[in-house]
């Protein structure tokens, strides 16, 4: 009997320093069907990208150790992975730097939930999963 092809959830890494914002991020994504990873700091984040490779990344700013922007820097050495920063800081300097150091969308907070999933789903779009990206 033939199982068929198994195709894995699309996987987001949200990076937050704030447990309630990632419990929050884990329970809206997961009940809309996403595998949802979390990170505390940028350093953790780092570490799940190259073990966990994620398809998306939702990265907040103002984190302990390492903060987004440095992360930010240090993961384009690594990984083309799309990007979505989350911040407090949304000056729009800051969501210029973001954007200009390789992220793919920067959403300020507080922001919508609904706003959330539907840039997620602008990006789903752009982008295959990442084991089909890498069987092409």
């Amino acid at each position: 009997m033939s199982w068929g092809r198994y195709v894995r959830q699309f996987r987001i890494l949200a990076v937050d320093d704030d447990e309630r914002v990632l419990n929050f991020l884990r329970v809206k994504l997961k009940a809309l069907g996403y595998e949802v990873l979390t990170a505390r700091d940028g350093v953790q984040a780092l570490e799940q990208v190259q073990t966990l490779d994620p398809d998306l990344i939702l990265l907040d700013v103002l984190m302990p150790r390492m903060n987004g922007f440095e992360t930010l820097e240090e993961l384009r050495r690594l990984s083309a992975v799309p990007v979505i920063m989350l911040s407090a800081k949304g000056a729009d300097v800051d969501k210029i730097k973001g954007l200009e150091q390789g992220a793919d969308d920067y959403l300020p907070k507080p922001f919508n939930p609904d706003e959330l999933v539907a840039r997620i789903e602008a990006v789903r779009r752009r982008i295959q999963p990442a084991e089909r990206r890498q069987a092409s």
